[in-house]
């Protein structure tokens, strides 16, 4: 439906069902209490060699497609498309985060993503992250996570921020969403 009114060009849309996000989509955590209520927890390594090793193989098997790759994920699902940017930034070309949860173990992702950045050095990427009025820590980090990436700008990353103050985690997400493919993909 977007690609019919030029908001997004033809797309394949891969869901992936998922039972346990807290065990997919979190690292591993050094916080006890978050062991002991979601014992499952730090999962995320085995589900991006997942994504890096059997899914993203068996799409370009299955179908025509062409090189490029967007994420989106949200809340947990924004933490690990995070992850995924500064540990295996060559999996997509294109990442809509919103609302990431990065205050998951203390910000461990956040506190090592200057490291994790200049580790992998990314192909040309573009990044748009969205945070609505979800408390202090939500929209500080998220404010810290662009500025982070914002060093490596023109140097093949590029950044947009968009603050989405009238929505909340709740409703966030549609809006965001809407709003990376208008930014990502600009009408020709």
């Amino acid at each position: 439906f977007l690609n019919m009114i030029g908001t997004l060009p033809k797309s394949i849309v891969v869901g992936i069902s998922n039972f346990d996000r807290k065990r997919d989509f979190t690292l591993p955590t050094t916080i006890e209490k978050d062991k002991r209520d979601y014992p499952t927890t730090g999962g995320s390594a085995k589900f991006i060699a997942f994504i890096e090793k059997e899914l993203q193989p068996f799409i370009q098997k299955k179908y025509k497609v062409n090189a490029v790759k967007t994420i989106i994920g949200q809340s947990l699902g924004g933490l690990l498309a995070t992850e995924i940017l500064l540990k295996k930034p060559q999996l997509f070309d294109k990442y809509i985060i919103v609302s990431p949860s990065l205050w998951w173990d203390n910000e461990s992702l956040l506190l090592q993503a200057r490291k994790l950045l200049k580790e992998h050095s990314p192909q040309k990427l573009q990044v748009y992250i969205s945070v609505g009025t979800e408390g202090k820590q939500m929209e500080d980090d998220a404010a810290l996570l662009v500025e982070t990436l914002k060093v490596r700008e023109n140097q093949r990353v590029s950044v947009l921020f968009a603050p989405m103050p009238a929505e909340n985690h709740l409703t966030i997400l549609h809006n965001s969403v809407y709003k990376a493919f208008e930014m990502l993909y600009p009408k020709k």
